[in-house]
Parts: structure tokens; sequence; C-alpha cells
């Protein structure tokens, strides 16, 4: 077993029309007001951010808004909205979106209590020294982010995509209401199922120390995920089928599928993709995820044998290496399935070999020279992986 701390305190609310709530949840937060981030029209052309105004109105909260977060949440816009809350003197951040909102509001939030560059804290420079709290309207179910410790931003000047993690940005409460994804586009929704499968496994694919039971929650999540994903691609209004894939997003990202370190070599390969080319989080990893597989497994070949069995429904016979590379295949087949892509090209990008070597060397130089737990990556390891998926 691991040695492990697990901390969620986030309050969820879930269900139809929870967004009604929201003036009720900030209001007893006993804050005095409120910054409303968002992303582009979504939010305003289907109502919602009308109807969480209304909810503020109603508590008596005031509030000021600043919108315009786009995937792959820039920092520039951060700064915009740390100055603007030193402006207006907010003291409480609702964010009112998917991952790259919430994201955005957390470097904001970070930002808010600190004198120092923001930017700093994303680059390991530094820890951050506070937070102001900060609560969720989500309307996309992928990053977790709405009951994570998590963050992710990107450096507008060069494209640098960095994470930063620590308790002091968990939200205070999150808003979930399945009927708020069920006018995503079908890649959306694929990336979104993509991502949370991947926080799983993330976890998941580490080389010892693991228990039963966490196990079992995650195989059971990762099945319950991809059964949802199909039913969506057929059926994309289907609220059952949205609800259980909300929720699972908040539970692949809060600690309850592996309170380990975890492996996040994906993750890191595809941060790269993300700030050179602007990808799609979820297609992105899905693109690179294969070749990782297929480069690590023999180092965590027990972890490989029994993700192909217990969640892939790959038969127990033949040699292990035979049963994991099953098992992978597998995957990718449900990838193509949702259509995700499982290769570079497939994902829309033809890299040089110049710039596989720029990713490779700002992939370890993030990770501070090595990543990865089923098998540590150095940057030579992570060119390969990146030669491998570009076909």
């Amino acid at each position: 077993m691991f040695n492990f701390t697990y901390y969620t305190p986030t309050k969820v609310v879930f269900g139809r029309d929870a967004e009604a709530q929201t003036g009720t949840l900030v209001r007893a937060q006993g804050c005095n007001k409120v910054l409303i981030h968002y992303g582009g029209g979504s939010v305003i052309r289907s109502g919602l951010l009308d109807r969480v105004k209304a909810s503020l109105d109603q508590a008596g909260v005031t509030y000021t808004q600043l919108g315009g977060v786009v995937p792959n949440p820039r920092l520039s816009l951060v700064y915009q909205g740390i100055e603007l809350v030193r402006r207006e003197g907010v003291d409480f951040i609702l964010a009112v979106g998917g991952g790259s909102v919430i994201d955005s509001a957390k470097a904001i939030a970070y930002g808010a209590v600190d004198e120092g560059d923001v930017w700093d804290l994303y680059d390991h420079t530094r820890q951050a020294v506070g937070c102001l709290p900060l609560g969720a309207v989500l309307t996309i179910a992928a990053a977790g982010s709405e009951m994570s410790n998590s963050s992710v931003i990107t450096k507008d000047e060069g494209g640098v995509k960095r994470g930063y993690n620590s308790d002091l940005c968990r939200p205070k409460f999150a808003v979930m209401n399945p009927d708020l994804t069920t006018t995503l586009p079908p890649y959306q929704t694929a990336s979104g199922c993509t991502d949370i499968l991947m926080h799983t496994m993330e976890r998941y694919f580490t080389p010892d120390g693991n228990m039963e039971i966490t196990d079992s929650i995650a195989e059971g999540l990762l099945r319950t995920v991809m059964k949802n994903a199909l039913i969506l691609r057929d059926d994309p209004k289907n609220c059952d089928a949205r609800a259980e894939v909300m929720w699972a997003s908040s539970l692949s990202h809060n600690g309850l599928t592996g309170s380990s370190q975890g492996d996040w070599a994906t993750h890191g390969l595809e941060h790269e993709l993300g700030g050179m080319f602007d990808v799609t989080h979820g297609a992105g990893l899905a693109a690179v995820w294969g070749s990782w597989a297929r480069y690590v497994y023999q180092d965590c070949l027990h972890r490989f044998v029994r993700f192909a069995t217990h969640v892939m429904g790959v038969a127990d016979s033949g040699s292990p290496e035979d049963i994991a590379l099953r098992g992978i295949e597998a995957m990718e087949d449900f990838f193509r399935s949702i259509h995700m892509p499982t290769c570079l090209s497939e994902l829309g990008i033809t890299p040089t070999q110049e710039q596989l070597e720029t990713m490779a060397r700002m992939c370890s130089a993030a990770a501070g020279g090595a990543k990865g737990a089923a098998k540590v990556l150095r940057e030579a390891d992570m060119l390969s992986i990146y030669q491998m998926a570009n076909h």
C-alpha cells in the first residue's frame, strides 16, 4: 500500500436545475462581491449566465464579470482577472463553464492574494501563499477541476502550458446539472470522456502499492465512462448517460480513484502538444496514449495485464505480454469508436523532427528532468514516444 492523504472539501449540488441554488451557495460563503468568470457565447446563448445572475440577485449578492476564457486558458486573461478582482474588491470567484474556465478562475484566485507573478506558481519557482475562495457551475464533464486541487494555464508567449497543484484552490462548492451538457458537440463530449478516462488511468498505472478497493473503484469508473460514451455517441441527449459521465468526471480527479502520486506522463506529453498546437486536451491525450502504453508496458506489466482483463474484457490467455498488448489495442479501438485520434496525424498535426525535439525538451524541463511511475521517462524517452505517435 501507499501512504496518502485524501482531502475533498468541495460541496456538490447535483441534478436538474441545480444552478438555481448558486446564489444561496455563494451567500453562505459570507462574501461581499463575486467575480463571475466564464468563457464564450454558449453560457449566454443557453441562458445559463442569466439564470446564475438571477440567483445571485435573489440572494442579494453583488457581482462583476469577466468572460473570454478559451480552451487551454491563457495567462493574459488571468492577469486581467487579477487586476479586476483587486480593483473591484472581489472576495469570491464563481466559475461558470468547464475545466478551462475553472482553471482560469483558480489562477486568478491565486494571483489576487499574491503580490508576485502568478506564473511563478505554474513555472514551479515558488509556492502559493493563499487563494481566494471559489465555486463552480459546471457545463462540461471532462477536466474534473470542479473538485480537484489542480489547474493548467498556457502562457501566451511561447505557448508554454503548465499545471500547478495545491489544496488551497479546491472549490468550496460545485453545481452540476447534467442537462447543461446536452448541447455539447460530439467531439467535445468524446474529448471530455477521454480526459476522464485518462485522469483515472494516470493513477491506475503505477508499479506497486495499489489497494484492491481503489482498483475496483477505478475499474468500475473506466467501464462506466466507456459504456456511456458509446451511448452518448449515438444518443447525445441521453440525460442518464450525461449524469453518469458528469459524476465520473469529478470522481476521476478528486483522488478517489487513486491517492498515490500517479504516473501523469501522458498528461505531460499532451501539455506540450496543447501549448505548441492548441489542440483539444482530451483528443491530444488519446493521440499519444497508445504510444506511451507500448513504450512503458513491460515495466508495469502486471498492471497492464489487469487493465486488459478487468477493464477491456480481454481473455486471460496467452503470455502476459500478449494480454497487455491486446488490452492496449482494445483501448485504441475504443478511442476510434468515439472518433478520437490514436496518433498525431489523426489529431490533425504533423510535427517536424525539430518540433518533436522541442516538445520533448520542454516536457522534460517541466518535469524537472524525469516523469512517470509505470516507467520513469527522461527526455530521450519522451522524444521516442512522440516519434512513435507521429504517423
